[in-house]
């Protein structure tokens, strides 16, 4: 290492420009959920066709899922606020994964059957 230079890797500048993105976790309100995908509300806008980890408290278990935007549309607009509806569409979840969320469903099911 040179100097004061505590890095275990040499850095290379960039001469011209290189591109990224960042994920940053958003809250998110579930409208409705079915053993392939979700409805969700959100703030910020979802690209179509992206994909991202969503994160779900199902009850007493929480499960992260890989899920793809299939359609997006504002759904409400209130002064400096606009909320967007997303719908998401798992993709290859976990056998675990799919195990929660289809217990969670027909227990959500089943507490309003009365049964």
């Amino acid at each position: 290492m040179q100097g004061d230079d505590k890095r275990d890797a040499e850095r290379v500048q960039m001469l011209g420009e290189l591109h990224g993105e960042v994920m940053v976790f958003q809250p998110m309100l579930v409208r409705d959920v079915s053993r392939g995908g979700v409805t969700v509300e959100t703030r910020v806008p979802l690209q179509i066709d992206s994909l991202h980890d969503v994160r779900l408290t199902l009850a007493d278990k929480s499960v992260i899922v890989k899920a793809r935007v299939v359609h997006s549309h504002i759904s409400d607009v209130d002064q400096d606020i606009v909320l967007y509806r997303t719908g998401l569409e798992f993709v290859e979840p976990s056998s675990a994964v799919t195990r929660a969320i289809f217990d969670f469903i027909d227990t959500v099911k089943a507490s309003r059957s009365g049964v």
